[in-house]
């Protein structure tokens, strides 16, 4: 936390709580006129039905709520100097965070048009949730936001994110009772086993029960207060029960609630930075325990250490409020005979058509006067002094806060050169490597070069040495804030490592990161990142909108590291099998998404370098952990991956010709099931030419009128010919590529192979083989769109079908691929090249 306590924190004053009661008031009419008003801002004239809305959309129920939630909040930022971000869980409560950053002051200095009088209050009102206007959620276009809050659950992991590695912010995180009821928000109370109260900042949850969801109970409203706190107890959290409907009650107990969860957090990290410093102190410079280390501040041992009895205990319990209000507070109580405030009647628009009756305008005009407009503001539509100073100034207001628009803290890693990792490769297919180990070693100095600003992780589900980076162990360790025991690895209470079995959590996490400032990876199977396509949906939604926000800055982007890839996962099996994230991921704007498929280490150290610089895109990377043929040397792979796509010459026998088949591969698996076919036509057919075209970035596909990355149509048809057979062995789905090339020139002609459900535990080849994918096949889709081989052609064929049958022989017989297959190494020695007519 930034600001210091001094002692006890006396109570508000009663003439502090007035006060803030009349804010909150002023808060609750703006809400109330963004839902509903189309012109009377003030309410200088009787409300009429021409000052109403065509069309009432907003949600209602959530935001008094977090009205409430937010000028307490403003009290102790002002009062304590807090860093403080506010992220807004039921985030369809736009309304609220509107209303709030209009007061404070912040909304009109980024939209001067909504100025901080009478236009600019009808501006804000008519804008909200109108054509050409503002969504009705904390969306991208309200300051101080990092969390749109429409699709529920994923509030509580998005601020422990922006609280790793920022020891002076505080996130106040509102969780609506709806939202708890989700499974990413269920897990995410066990972040705080991941919080280092020494090097990061602090998460105050506020659970918000109001009661009711659309049209249902909530859970954790309906259950008795013992069983729910024993549920937040038994997460480890210290809640603070906050209940009532009585405003001057209720005022005054969430200020002493506030107040003693402040006092907590202060002391938690005043004790836990006290050790970090007698431990540097002591000759540890981080304040705590190396890799072969003894217990660091949060009383854990390091990995060779011995186990901590009391390590449980000294984990801090955090604070947290439940704050139980009537859904709809300060709302109609009763709407055409049925009650309305306390229920789910509350959740959207309380009053539906106001414009057509007479007794819902005239209800509409009380509620509105209820909260006293004229008491708020000035005759200028400003809101008075008095009320305005209870607001915190400059960059410690909520929406103001630089670390809610991240970008406006990002700093550029420093990123070693990756040429320094490369793989040796004599010749193509000379050397074996296994990819993500090659890159382990890059990110492992990545970590290091970065360990003093503090700005990199790695986050993945468990994975992390399963995906071969095992290297990154060798300059930092997981976070983990629990106990160790004899025999656990690579724990300790600060580490750039974040690994928690759940998809949702390390997304979560990393995007609460990107989006106060930071840079991550995102590390998983390729099978189960699917988990969190939802998430990836929103970022990308995020992303998109924000690059049409100029005060909004550039963040870096979110890279994911695929492996353990459909290809070989012929251990685990058909539930491990799933390529499909790409075709997800290509649906989103062509502005924010990029694939990659390097086919050997090289090209994945150069593909990762890239994407670690860049900014404001979601990069999804794909890369095999098995020991493979390395086909660039690193010179090459630069060029390769720089151009995207590409003739591999070393391959063909096309050059000064035009080829009788283009050979296109995508992936690692792909390329290697590619060459291997290739090499076979070159044998046994010499006279064919063969084009060898790699494709490294997927978006090269698609015209340059559909992806900044694509080709040209002449790029593209010089690569692939106007008119001539394609057979393309793709690493995923094979209709992406159609889907990506139908406009080219050659479609008609282009024939794909790649993964078609089929799987199971086999042997790495026979999963080629059961998606048709292997070389054998590939060389009779050769010959079949190739009729003039004739003769010749059909005893290929042949002799490919045999091998077909050999193998299928060989693995049931011995458990594992043909010599030929686990043996095979692109040819040093080619023929010639056929003569060009």
């Amino acid at each position: 936390m930034t600001g210091t306590s001094s002692g006890p924190t006396l109570p508000p004053e009663p003439e502090l709580l007035r006060r803030m009661d009349a804010y909150w008031r002023a808060a609750n009419y703006l809400a109330v006129g963004q839902i509903y008003l189309f012109d009377n801002p003030l309410l200088r004239e009787p409300l009429r039905r021409e000052h109403i809305k065509p069309r009432l959309l907003g949600h209602w129920g959530t935001t008094p709520g977090q009205n409430f939630i937010y000028v307490h909040l403003n009290r102790i930022v002002k009062q304590h100097d807090l860093d403080m971000i506010y992220i807004c869980g039921p985030g369809h409560g736009g309304p609220a965070v509107v209303a709030n950053t209009y007061l404070e002051g912040t909304y009109s200095e980024i939209y001067p048009a909504v100025s901080q009088d009478a236009a600019g209050l009808k501006q804000l009102f008519k804008q909200f949730s109108f054509p050409g206007g503002i969504p009705s959620h904390a969306a991208p276009e309200t300051p101080g936001s990092i969390h749109e809050g429409g699709e529920l659950g994923y509030s509580l992991s998005h601020a422990f994110g922006a609280a790793f590695d920022n020891p002076g912010l505080v996130v106040a995180c509102v969780i609506g009772d709806g939202e708890a009821e989700t499974g990413p928000l269920a897990t995410a109370w066990h972040s705080n086993k991941f919080l280092d109260p020494a090097t990061d900042g602090a998460v105050l949850p506020i659970l918000h029960l109001n009661g009711y969801k659309i049209a249902n109970p909530a859970v954790l409203a309906r259950i008795s207060r013992e069983e729910l706190e024993q549920l937040l107890r038994g997460c480890g959290w210290t809640p603070r029960f906050v209940e009532g409907s009585e405003p001057e009650a209720v005022h005054r107990e969430m200020a002493a609630a506030l107040d003693e969860a402040v006092a907590e957090i202060e002391r938690i990290q005043r004790q836990a930075r006290a050790g970090s410093a007698a431990a540097a102190g002591a000759g540890d410079p981080a304040g705590t325990a190396g890799p072969a280390g003894t217990a660091g501040p949060a009383g854990t041992a390091g990995p060779a250490g011995v186990a901590d009895p009391a390590g449980a205990s000294r984990r801090p319990r955090w604070p947290m409020l439940v704050l139980a209000t009537p859904k709809g507070w300060t709302g109609p109580k009763i709407v055409d005979g049925l009650p309305v405030e306390g229920t789910f009647r509350a959740h959207q628009v309380p009053l539906s058509d106001p414009a057509t009756n007479p007794e819902h305008l005239a209800q509409l005009e009380s509620w509105l006067r209820s909260y006293r407009p004229e008491e708020l503001f000035d005759e200028a539509g400003r809101l008075r002094p008095e009320l305005a100073e209870l607001a915190p100034r400059g960059e410690r207001r909520m929406g103001a806060n630089p670390h809610a628009n991240g970008g406006l803290l990002l700093r550029g890693l420093d990123l070693p050169d990756y040429r320094d990792y490369a793989v040796e490769v004599p010749s193509p297919g000379g050397v074996e490597a296994g990819d993500t180990e090659v890159l382990g070693r890059f990110l492992r100095d990545v970590v290091k070069r970065n360990q003093a600003q503090r700005n990199f992780r790695v986050f993945g589900p468990d994975e992390t040495v399963s995906n071969r980076l095992g290297a990154i162990f060798e300059a930092t360790e997981r976070q983990w804030e629990a106990p160790v025991l004899p025999g656990d690895e690579h724990l300790a209470p600060d580490g750039r490592v974040m690994e928690v079995l759940s998809e949702h959590q390390c997304q979560g996490w990393l995007e609460g990161y990107l989006l106060t400032g930071r840079h991550g990876v995102f590390n998983s199977y390729e099978a189960f990142v699917h988990i969190v396509d939802s998430m990836f949906n929103q970022h990308a939604k995020w992303l998109k909108v924000t690059l049409g926000l100029p005060w909004r800055r550039k963040i870096a982007s979110l890279n994911y590291l695929l492996s353990s890839h459909v290809w070989r996962q012929d251990h685990n099996g058909f539930t491990h099998q799933d390529p499909g994230f790409i075709d997800h991921v290509v649906n989103k704007k062509a502005e924010v998404v990029r694939v990659y498929l390097p086919p050997d280490g090289n090209c994945l150290l150069s593909v990762m370098d890239h994407c670690l610089r860049s900014r404001h895109y979601v990069n999804v990377v794909v890369a095999g952990k098995h020991p493979a043929p390395q086909w660039l040397a690193m010179d090459a792979a630069e060029r390769h991956c720089a151009e995207g796509i590409g003739i591999w010459a070393w391959a063909s026998n096309d050059q000064g010709c035009e080829p009788d088949v283009v050979m296109a591969c995508a992936g690692d698996v792909p390329t290697l099931e590619t060459l291997a076919a290739v090499s076979l036509l070159r044998r046994l057919l010499p006279e064919l030419k063969v084009r060898v075209v790699n494709v490294v970035d997927l978006m090269k596909l698609q015209p340059q009128s559909e992806h900044p990355h694509g080709l040209a149509d002449r790029d593209f048809d010089a690569l692939f010919t106007r008119d001539r057979p394609v057979i393309f062995a793709y690493h995923g789905y094979p209709w992406l590529i159609h889907r990506l090339t139908y406009r080219r020139t050659n479609h008609q002609n282009l024939h794909v192979r790649g993964y078609k459900e089929e799987g199971t535990i086999t042997t790495p080849f026979d999963m080629t083989v059961l998606n048709d994918l292997d070389r054998y096949h590939l060389v009779q889709d050769v010959i079949d769109r190739l009729p003039e081989l004739g003769a010749k052609g059909a005893y290929v064929k042949q002799e490919m079908q045999d091998r077909l049958v050999d193998h299928r022989r060989y693995i049931v017989t011995h458990g594992e691929d043909m010599p030929e297959v686990r043996n095979w190494r692109w040819p040093d020695v080619q023929g010639g090249h056929p003569a060009c007519p």
